[in-house]
């Protein structure tokens, strides 16, 4: 398999389970989401994947931030659109592998992991179904050149308020942009730093729920 991962199986078993996929956030690893697992609807095969470069200390990134005294912040593009292509295959493998449902692939990324759900998302038209991006925003260094006009995707964004990483204002510029594409979409914001609040994590419990 082409990344590390943790397994629940669905736990009501059908022939073709849904997939649930799940994108850590930066410096974090695949234990990190998959604590969601037991809260989720019991029907979905939930996978949580590992980000293939290693921080140490049991930490993971799906690309390199890097900080200069000249740029400040900035992110390695390269090795985000390789995590991209990384991942792509990844679901792919997973779907052969339990013979999932290929009409109800979630794909759920928090932070540089909803970075990333967006970008494949269109790199990858309706390789999935649905996107829930949590604590992240589009980037567009990360975007092909030329978006197509038949993606189907649908898409759930959350942020919080007072998020000290990825700034509110960021996340904000997800709504008019996929409205403008003319995918449906909702966005949701929280009173908290960068994570996720109870009553977020219930909002797109019921997101998922309903398209079951």
């Amino acid at each position: 398999m082409s990344l590390h991962y943790l397994v629940r199986e669905p736990l009501k078993k059908t022939e073709n389970p849904p997939l649930l996929i799940l994108l850590h956030g930066y410096g974090s690893n695949e234990q990190d989401l998959f604590s969601f697992a037991e809260e989720l609807p019991e029907e979905l095969l939930i996978i949580s994947a590992q980000a293939p470069h290693s921080m140490g200390f049991g930490g993971y990134a799906w690309y390199a931030i890097n900080f200069d005294d000249v740029n400040g912040k900035f992110s390695d593009i390269n090795q985000a659109k390789s995590s991209i292509d990384t991942i792509a295959s990844f679901i792919d493998e997973i779907k052969a592998k339990y013979n999932t449902n290929k009409d109800k692939t979630f794909l759920l990324g928090f932070s540089q992991g909803a970075i990333l759900s967006y970008a494949l998302s269109f790199h990858y038209p309706n390789k999935v179904n649905y996107v829930i991006a949590l604590s992240g925003y589009i980037n567009k260094d990360l975007l092909p050149k030329e978006m197509v006009n038949n993606i189907k995707t649908q898409y759930y964004t959350s942020h919080g308020t007072v998020d000290q990483v990825l700034p509110i204002d960021w996340a904000r510029q997800s709504k008019p942009f996929l409205d403008n594409l003319g995918l449906q979409n909702v966005y949701s914001e929280y009173p908290v730093g960068h994570g996720v609040a109870p009553q977020n994590f219930y909002h797109f419990k019921n997101w998922i729920e309903e398209r079951l």
